[in-house]
């Protein structure tokens, strides 16, 4: 995991989530017909159910709810078998009747039900996802390879507070989520980000098997618990396969493979790949247990997976040293992906005692594994472009064995890290690898070649000129190279900027690969004709593409400086310079000193912007856009001032997004800061507000005022609320 401890036992089974039922590999959890627990004994649809069901349309509503309801709770009871306890009762075939008789009900009589198993298959795509508050702070821990590390945090540990006993768990390498429960069903999923704050992916966590939507048992009101999402070795070896022989590229390692897939803006993508959940600690509860291993026993309770190899009572740091090298030589056998252990005090009162720093705690230290390493010789080095101009050069090896993974390429990371190691082709270099990354030339072991790769001062795709910043080299060439392109005219088709409906990622590289878009004035270009005969398309999405893109020909100032990328130029710092200037040319031939008079545009940020509108390309691309018909609108220099001088930080969901709401106080001459202090004038608090941001505002005695109150607010001053 990226910095907290978790692990899994063997990884379940693939979801398919294409016709929602959730296709089990068979064969990968034993079967015992064992009377269930936590679920109903009379429900006929448990064990060895009859699934010759009376045909839907002879029920009455009252019939086809029971019925409904009975299969709901059957699901839930075979998923918990199969996805946690691994202790199924029925075959598979016999689990996706039942599922389909659920769904056939659900859609015959609308039964609607947020928690029924029907609703993991994944729903409408996001434009965006949502940044919300966690319930509490989702913290680090502190890390070392080194034995003396580990014995230097027990001792601050027993000076601090006394004898402990610690639990210990294997690390995880995988994406740390926040998961919120209440009254038992599952309300909300939110990635680690800063710790304070993360992106909301409760739908994308909705579709994962081994997450319930509904706790077991004698569970608490309220529940917020802290997992980690993984995807099994066996499940991303798979999906790599499949994504290669589809001609797309693979994933680097698992960890890659669930951040990508947990963060995809259709949830149905997630659902439509393998990953799981394993959960270690409890956030936030009204019901608290006192220690880790009763936290661990809890959770397993309440229906939440939890891992089996942890060791629970390890009475000193000599155990947890022993623990971790158990661990380190079992780690090529386990279905899923350890860097280390995470070594925990046990109790609760103790970990309080023992408190934390702004960034991680100090009752808790993760043993890391040493990096694997071995050496093999260099056969090239590549550079490669990145989609926001970073090259990137990478060393290709002779095939290596490293830890049971064959390696073939390595990063050189800079022109900087080629300088400081001196490698070139033919040299020979040790490599390592931390988990199932690519990896990292360590040094070169013999010097073969008689100099150092010598880093082009052209990029390799456009041949721009190449320019370093710090230890970096960047390519210059901005809207026409073409190894940034789909990344450019996604940005400029984004919510936030020209807002293009119908032009995502995916639809982007099919046009570019496609050759009807080389550039973004090319967007102006497209025709329906041409658009209708893509693999996917139809008449009537290319007619709505085409409109769309007509529409964008009036954006704001501010869309369009957001849309052209320029570095360092937000929604605020657009809004700020469309003000300041007024008109397109006016920001264009902005000196820097006048630049630097903007609110929020600092040097770093004059010199940007006046950099990028001084490259002969992206001038190009611009006067190109405008002879298309592109023609941003002036903005008044005054700006609108009903807010001016008060500053509002948001916190929590509130009926429109938070950017908008952050645009809306904007556009009126209001700031609006993600953080509170004493220049605060109004917290507004939405539903599910985060804590820290609370604490904040009651300490710089900021009024607090909900969505209600905020419009109310709002419209007193003459603006209209929600936008």
């Amino acid at each position: 995991m990226s910095d907290e401890a978790d692990a899994d036992a063997d990884g379940g089974g693939d979801v398919d989530a294409r016709d929602g039922a959730g296709e089990r590999d068979a064969g990968t959890a034993p079967v015992d017909a064992g009377e269930p627990e936590h679920a109903d004994p009379s429900n006929p649809f448990l064990s060895d159910p009859d699934t010759d069901f009376e045909p839907v349309e002879s029920l009455s509503r009252e019939g086809a709810e029971r019925e409904a309801e009975r299969l709901r709770e059957a699901i839930r009871e075979h998923d918990y078998r199969y996805y946690v306890a691994a202790d199924s009762l029925v075959a598979d075939r016999t689990y996706d009747a039942l599922f389909a008789r659920l769904q056939d009900l659900e859609d015959a009589f609308e039964l609607d039900d947020e928690s029924s198993p029907t609703r993991r298959v994944g729903g409408e795509p996001l434009d965006e996802l949502e940044t919300v508050e966690h319930v509490a702070r989702m913290l680090s821990i502190d890390q070392s390879v080194e034995e003396d590390d580990v014995r230097e945090f027990d001792r601050r540990v027993r000076d601090s507070v006394g004898e402990v006993t610690y639990v210990c768990e294997p690390k995880f390498d995988g994406l740390s989520v926040e998961v919120v429960y209440e009254d038992g069903e599952y309300v909300r999923a939110a990635t680690r980000g800063d710790g304070d704050r993360g992106d909301d992916v409760t739908r994308q966590v909705r579709t994962i098997r081994s997450v319930p939507l509904r706790l077991r048992g004698d569970h608490p009101d309220f529940l917020a618990v802290r997992g980690e999402v993984y995807m099994p070795k066996d499940a991303f070896r798979e999906l790599n396969r499949e994504r290669v022989e589809e001609g797309k590229e693979p994933f680097a390692n698992p960890r890659n493979a669930a951040v990508g897939t947990l963060r995809q803006l259709d949830p149905s993508v997630t659902a439509d790949r393998p990953l799981e959940c394993f959960f270690y600690d409890v956030l936030d509860a009204s019901e608290v247990p006192e220690t880790q291993s009763a936290t661990l026993d809890r959770l397993e309770a309440w229906g939440l997976r939890t891992n089996e190899a942890v060791d629970a009572d390890a009475e000193s740091i000599d155990d947890a040293i022993a623990y971790r090298e158990e661990m380190m030589a079992a780690r090529e056998d386990l279905n899923y992906e350890i860097d280390g252990t995470v070594i925990k005090v046990d109790r609760r009162d103790r970990r309080e005692e023992l408190g934390e720093t702004s960034r991680s705690v100090r009752w808790a230290f993760a043993y890391k594994f040493p990096a694997r390493s071995e050496v093999t010789t260099v056969t090239d080095v590549v550079v490669q472009v990145g989609r926001t101009g970073r090259l990137t050069p990478v060393a290709l090896l002779e095939p290596v064995d490293v830890g049971g993974v064959t390696v073939s390429r390595a990063s050189l990371h800079n022109p900087e890290e080629i300088e400081r190691l001196g490698v070139d082709v033919g040299d020979e270099v040790r490599i390592k690898r931390a988990g199932d990354v690519i990896p990292d030339v360590e040094e070169v072991v013999e010097k073969r070649a008689e100099g150092t790769f010598a880093f082009p001062e052209a990029c390799p795709v456009c041949g721009s000129p190449v320019e370093r910043e710090g230890p970096l080299a960047f390519c210059t060439g901005g809207l026409a190279c073409e190894a940034q392109l789909v990344r450019a005219v996604d940005h400029y088709a984004m919510r936030g900027a020209l807002d293009i409906e119908g032009l995502g990622g995916e639809r982007v590289e099919q046009l570019v690969d496609a050759g009807l878009v080389t550039g973004l004035p090319d967007l102006y270009r497209l025709e329906r004709e041409e658009l209708a005969e893509l693999e996917g398309w139809g008449e009537t999405s290319a007619d709505n593409l085409v409109r769309e893109i007509e529409a964008a020909k009036s954006p704001s100032l501010s869309a369009f400086l957001v849309g052209l990328g320029v570095p360092e130029v937000g929604g605020s710092t657009a809004r700020n310079l469309a003000r300041a200037f007024g008109g397109l040319d006016a920001v264009m031939d902005a000196s820097t000193e006048e630049l630097e008079e903007v609110e929020d545009v600092g040097p770093t940020v004059a010199e940007k912007i006046r950099e990028f509108f001084d490259t002969e390309t992206n001038r190009e691309a611009v006067a190109e856009l405008r002879s298309l018909g592109v023609e941003p609108e002036a903005e008044a220099t005054d700006g609108d001032d009903e807010l001016d001088g008060l500053t509002f930080v948001f916190t929590g969901s509130l009926s429109v997004t938070r950017g908008e709401a952050q645009d809306l106080v904007a556009e009126h001459g209001a700031n609006a800061t993600g953080s509170v202090s004493g220049n605060t004038d109004y917290l507004v608090v939405g539903e599910g507000p985060g804590q820290s941001k609370r604490d904040d505002a009651a300490e710089n005695d900021v009024e607090e005022v909900d969505e209600e109150a905020f419009a109310a607010l709002l419209e007193a001053r003459g603006v209209d609320y929600p936008p």
